[in-house]
């Protein structure tokens, strides 16, 4: 069921809107088993049925975000646990991989501080650990379950971090990294102002993919956590500019 639930998720992000019986025929198996594999991502809330379609909930919808790769995404984010001492205090913004730290680092660390925009990612750990967690203020885009706008910005130039751990859209050599919503990338730029250094844990496809808003951090993201189907020319570039690519 994952490897076909990550298929599934798949072709729904690249159309949006698919046929059952198409999608069963697409992956190869019965009409039965893709309803039951859609049962399940509907009762996740990921996934719709309409009349006979299958649609995404929500291209924002973090639920979807992380069941997507979610095997990539926490080799991913549990490298990016190793930067993360007891007692350390990060930000972290609303990325897939980003919640997926949060959760393992509620196993593995103590005494953390947590400064984040997202109200996910507050609510995703509340329960597993005793971190302190500090959720920006802002306005709330509920799909995606994120704080933005201009209280975001006055509520985090109260901190500084040694890190700030950020999701990406897309990478292009000519913009570099990029977002899909205008608030959301302000939101980031907003935050990495207060940080030492930006992390980007992000899965492979991203650099084959360029969202609409420029996040323009040169010389801010310092470390690149990704899979190892990252294009090398890609990681070269990188490289060159003095960003550390390490592979989970």
């Amino acid at each position: 069921m994952k490897n076909r639930a990550d298929k599934i998720l798949s072709l729904l992000t690249a159309e949006t809107r698919i046929e059952v019986s198409a999608l069963a025929e697409k992956l190869g198996v019965s009409a039965v088993t893709i309803r039951k594999d859609l049962d399940a991502l509907e009762g996740r809330g990921i996934v719709k049925r309409e009349h006979g379609f299958a649609v995404l909930s929500s291209p924002n919808d973090i639920n979807g975000r992380i069941a997507y790769h979610y095997e990539a995404k926490t080799r991913i984010a549990q490298k990016a646990c190793e930067w993360v001492q007891n007692g350390d205090t990060l930000m972290m913004e609303s990325g897939s991989c980003c919640a997926l730290m949060a959760d393992l680092l509620t196993a593995q660390k103590k005494d953390l501080t947590v400064i984040t925009n997202s109200a996910f990612i507050a609510d995703y750990i509340r329960r597993k650990s005793h971190f302190q967690i500090i959720l920006l203020g802002g306005i709330y885009q509920q799909d995606a379950q994120v704080m933005v706008g201009p209280m975001v910005k006055q509520c985090a130039e109260n901190f500084w971090v040694k890190r700030f751990f950020i999701g990406v859209d897309g990478y292009s050599d000519a913009t570099g990294f990029s977002n899909q919503d205008q608030m959301r990338a302000q939101a980031v730029r907003d935050m990495a102002k207060q940080a030492e250094e930006v992390v980007v844990l992000t899965e492979s496809e991203k650099f084959a993919q360029r969202g609409t808003v420029p996040l323009n951090l040169e010389g801010q993201i310092k470390r690149v956590i990704t899979d190892a189907r990252m294009p090398a020319s890609i990681a070269e570039s990188l490289s060159e500019k003095s960003v550390e690519v390490i592979f989970a």
